[in-house]
C-alpha cells in the first residue's frame, strides 16, 4: 500500500485526514451513498447518462443480464455472449477498452473468452442506478481505458428514521419468459436501526437453449448420445445455476458511512453459441469495504476490495469431441484499493485528488487428457500479473451561473509479467516445444507510464439549453490476455478469442499501449421543467494510436493459407495499428397528450451511429454496430405503464475483412410491454418481437454453438447468431 499513498501530494492527504467531521443532521445521512459517491461529487457531461431506479423496473422485468439494462442509453450497443454474459460497447470501442465499475470495484475477467465478464457478477433485480460516462470522461472517473467508464451501483443502504425503532424491509419475485423457458427468482431483506443496517439478498436464473424465428442452419446431433438440434434452435444458449447471495453490513455516524458487503456467485453451467467452448463452472467471491465520510473541507472516500474467481470451461451438450473434452480452468485474483478526496476551495471550485491500486494475478491452464493433450497440463498464462498505480487531479470550476470548465490529469503505472510456459508435451516440438520455446525465449516483462488528459466547457445560456465541448486523451495497456497467449497450433489458439468471431488469437508480448485523442460536442434543448419536451445529441472523433488489431498469423504453425484465407475461420495475431471513430448520438422526448381521465402519452427517440476504420490497413473495424433507431410511445395512466417500441437496424455491410467477419442484413422488431405498479407489489407483462421477425444480431457474432465445434468442421462458416424470435415474459414482485 505504500506505492499508493506515495503517489498522491504527502500535504493534501494530511489536510484530508487532519481536518475534523462536519456534524451533520441524522435525518440528512441516507442520501450519502458509498458506491456512487464518486460519481454524485462529479459534474456529469452532457454525453453522460443516469438511470435510476425508475428506468431500471421496467427493464429488469425482461432480462437477467445486468448488461441489457444499458440498452436504451445513447452511445451504448450491446455484444453477445452468454445469456447472462453480454459485453457492453460505447462508441465501437467494448470489453476492456471500457472502464466498468460494480459498486465501485473494477473487476477483472478470468477466462480467455472472458465469460465472466464484470456485469454478470451482479443481478439486474440487485442494481440501484447505473452511470454512462461517454465521450470525453473525466478522470476521476476513467482510467486505464479508451472507450468511457461504466459505473452499475446496488441500492444505498437504508436506516430508520428520526422517531423510528426500527425499520424491516423486503422484497420477493420471479419471473417467466416463454421462448426459453427461462424462470427464476429473487429476494432480500432489510432490517437497520438509526446506525445500523443489515442486509441480505439472493437471486437466481436459468434458461434452456433459445430459438429464432425460424430454421436458420442444418440440423445437427449434439453430443454423440445427445438428441438432434433443432434447426432453429440457438445450440449452447442455455444456462442453469446462475445464483448471486449477498451479504451487507453499513454503520453510520453523523457524517461517516462505512460499508462491507460480501458476495459469492456461482453459475453451473452457461452456453456461448458464438464461442467453441462453454462456461462449466463458474464461482466469483467479493469483498467489498468502503468509507465515506463528510467534512468542512469536501468529502472523503476510501475503499478496498478483493476479487476471487474460480473458472472451467468444456463442451456443454450441444457440442462434441472424440475423446475425453477438453477440460480448461481458470484462477484470478484481484486486490484493489482507492482513496479519493473532493475538496471544496470555495464556492464555486472544486479540487479532486486520489490514487488507485490494483493487483490481479492470472493462472489459465488446461489438465491433459490423453493423446497430443498431454502428459502435462498446458500452460496457457502461468503466474500473469497485472498491476495498476494510479494518481489524479481534477479542478471543476463554476465561473458564473453560465459557464462551467473541468479540467484533470491523471498518471497510470501499469506493470505487467507472466512466467514460462509449457505445452501438454514440449517433446512434441512441431505442436507445443517450439511456440513455447520462442515464448520462453522472450523478456515477458512489461511496464507503461500512462497519461491521461481531460479539459471539457459547458456553456449554459439559460433554462432551457446547454451547450459542451470537451478534449481527452485517454490510455489503456493491453490485457494479460492480449499479450501472453503463445500457441499458434490452431486449437490452441482457437480458444483465445474474447469477440466470438470463431477465429483464434495469439498473443503479442511486445504490444504498445493504445492512446486515444478525442473530441466531443453536445446539445441539450429543453423546456423549463424538463418535462414537455427534450432533445440531445452528441457528435465525437476519436483517434487511436496504436490500436490493439489484428492480422493474419505469418509465423510457426500459421499456413500460407491462412494469410491469403478470403472467407473460413482464420489465426490471428494481436499487433499495434492506427484507428479513428466517429459518429452521432441522438435522444428526445415529447409529450404529446396529458388528461385527467386518459393518462399521458409520450414519445421518445434514440439514434445511435459509429463509424470505425483501421487507418494502416483501410480495413473496417471489427464488431461496430450499424445505424439504429428506437421509437418508443409510453402511456401512463394510474398506476398502469404501457409501452409500445419499435427498433430498426440498418444492414451491417462494413466489417472486418481481416477477420472475415461476416455480414448482417437490415431489420425492424417491435415489443410491446406494460406494467401495474401496487403500493407493495409490481406485474410486469411484455411480448417481445411481437412479430416474430428473423434476424441476425450485428454484434452476435460468428454461430458455433454445436457439433464439432473445436474444428472448422461443425456449423459451416457463414452463419451469424440470431436474435431470439417472439417470447412473452412475465414478472412479478412484492415490497413490504
Amino acid at each position: 500500500m505504500k506505492k499508493l499513498f506515495a503517489m498522491v501530494p504527502v500535504t493534501v492527504l494530511l489536510a484530508l485526514l487532519t481536518t475534523p467531521a462536519y456534524a451533520e443532521k441524522v435525518e440528512e445521512l441516507p442520501e450519502i451513498t458509498i458506491s456512487g459517491a464518486q460519481t454524485e461529487s462529479t459534474s456529469a457531461s452532457l454525453g453522460s447518462a443516469v438511470v435510476d431506479e425508475a428506468g431500471l423496473a421496467p427493464q429488469r422485468a425482461f432480462t437477467s443480464d445486468s448488461t441489457r439494462l444499458l440498452q436504451d442509453i445513447p452511445g451504448v450497443s450491446i455484444s453477445g455472449a452468454g445469456g447472462i454474459s453480454s459485453l457492453p460497447a460505447i462508441h465501437g470501442l467494448a470489453d476492456d477498452r471500457i472502464r466498468v465499475q460494480v459498486d465501485g470495484m473494477e473487476l477483472m475477467p478470468a477466462c480467455p473468452n472472458h465469460m465472466n465478464s464484470v456485469l454478470s457478477y451482479i443481478n439486474p433485480t440487485k442494481v440501484g442506478k447505473v452511470t454512462v460516462f461517454a465521450g470525453v470522461t473525466p478522470v476521476s472517473v476513467g482510467g486505464d481505458s479508451i472507450g468511457g467508464s461504466i459505473q452499475v451501483n446496488s441500492a444505498s443502504p437504508e436506516f430508520a428514521g428520526a422517531g423510528e425503532k426500527l425499520l424491516v424491509k423486503g422484497e420477493a419475485g420471479t419471473f417467466f419468459r416463454s421462448n426459453n423457458n427461462a424462470y427464476g427468482y429473487n429476494f432480500g431483506a432489510t432490517v437497520a436501526g438509526s446506525w445500523l443496517n443489515l442486509s441480505y439478498s439472493e437471486s437466481n436464473s436459468q434458461a434452456d437453449n433459445y430459438t429464432a424465428s425460424r430454421p436458420f442452419k442444418p440440423v445437427v446431433q449434439g453430443r454423440e448420445a445427445g438428441p438432434l438440434i433443432g434447426g432453429d434452435v440457438v445450440g449452447s444458449s442455455a444456462y442453469n445455476g446462475a445464483t448471486n447471495r449477498d451479504v451487507g453490513l453499513a454503520l453510520r455516524h453523523e457524517g461517516h458511512l462505512l460499508q462491507l458487503n460480501a458476495s459469492r456467485q456461482t453459475a453451473d453451467f452457461e452456453g456461448f453459441p458464438n464461442q467453441r467452448m462453454d462456461m462449466t463452472y463458474n464461482q466469483n467471491t467479493l469483498f467489498n469495504l468502503r468509507y465515506t465520510g463528510q467534512y468542512q473541507w469536501g468529502e472523503l472516500e476510501a475503499r478496498y476490495y478483493n476479487q476471487d474467481t474460480k473458472h472451467k470451461m468444456d463442451m456443454g451438450p450441444d457440442r462434441y469431441f472424440y475423446g475425453a473434452g477438453m477440460p480448461m480452468e481458470t484462477k484470478g485474483k484481484t486486490n484493489g484499493a482507492l482513496l479519493q478526496g473532493n475538496i471544496i476551495l470555495s464556492e464555486n471550485d472544486t479540487l479532486r485528488v486520489g490514487a488507485e491500486y490494483l493487483y490481479y494475478t492470472l493462472y489459465d491452464w488446461w489438465p491433459p487428457v490423453g493423446g497430443s493433450m498431454g502428459p502435462n497440463a498446458f500452460w496457457n498464462v502461468d503466474y500473469g500479473q497485472r498491476e495498476k498505480i494510479d494518481a489524479f487531479v481534477e479542478w471543476e470550476a463554476q465561473w458564473n451561473s453560465q459557464w462551467l470548465s473541468q479540467l484533470g490529469v491523471r498518471s497510470d503505472t501499469v506493470k505487467s509479467d507472466a512466467a514460462p510456459v509449457q505445452g501438454y508435451d514440449n517433446g512434441l516440438a512441431g505442436l507445443w516445444g517450439n511456440d513455447a520455446a520462442a515464448f520462453n525465449a522472450l523478456d515477458h516483462k512489461r511496464t507503461d507510464y500512462n497519461w491521461d488528459l481531460t479539459a471539457l466547457a459547458r456553456y449554459t445560456p439559460g433554462g432551457m439549453q446547454s451547450y459542451e465541448a470537451g478534449y481527452s486523451r485517454k490510455t489503456r495497456s493491453p490485457s494479460l490476455y492480449q499479450r501472453y497467449p503463445w500457441a499458434t497450433n490452431a486449437m490452441a489458439a482457437l480458444m483465445n478469442n474474447f469477440v466470438g468471431d470463431g477465429n483464434g488469437y495469439v498473443g503479442n508480448v511486445e504490444l504498445k499501449p493504445e492512446v486515444a485523442d478525442t473530441v466531443s460536442v453536445s446539445g441539450d434543448w429543453h423546456d423549463a421543467d424538463k418535462k414537455q419536451w427534450g432533445l440531445k445529441a452528441t457528435g465525437y472523433y476519436t483517434y487511436v494510436e496504436d490500436y490493439i488489431d489484428a492480422k493474419r498469423c505469418d509465423f510457426g504453425q500459421c499456413s500460407p493459407a491462412n494469410v491469403a484465407a478470403t472467407s473460413g475461420f482464420v489465426l490471428l495475431q494481436y499487433v499495434n495499428q492506427s484507428a479513428r471513430l466517429f459518429g452521432l448520438d441522438l435522444s428526445g422526448h415529447l409529450l404529446l397528450n396529458e388528461t385527467a381521465d386518459y393518462g399521458s402519452f409520450t414519445g421518445t427517440g434514440l439514434l445511435n451511429y459509429v463509424r470505425g476504420e483501421n487507418r494502416t490497413t483501410g480495413d473496417n473495424l471489427y464488431n461496430i454496430m450499424p445505424l439504429n433507431v428506437k421509437l418508443t410511445l409510453l402511456h401512463r395512466l394510474g398506476g398502469w405503464t404501457t409501452t409500445a417500441e419499435f427498433q430498426a437496424v440498418a444492414k451491417k455491410n462494413l466489417v472486418s475483412q481481416v477477420r472475415n467477419e461476416v455480414q448482417t442484413g437490415g431489420y425492424g422488431l417491435f415489443n410491446l410491454r406494460s406494467s401495474y405498479q401496487w403500493k407493495y407489489a409490481r406485474l410486469d407483462f411484455g411480448m417481445e418481437n411481437l412479430f416474430n421477425r428473423f434476424y441476425s444480431l450485428p454484434l452476435g457474432g460468428a454461430y458455433v454453438g454445436q457439433g464439432a465445434s473445436m474444428t472448422t468442421n461443425g456449423i459451416p462458416w457463414g452463419v451469424p447468431v440470431p436474435g431470439m424470435g417472439r417470447s412473452i415474459n412475465v414478472s412479478l414482485n412484492l415490497q413490504y
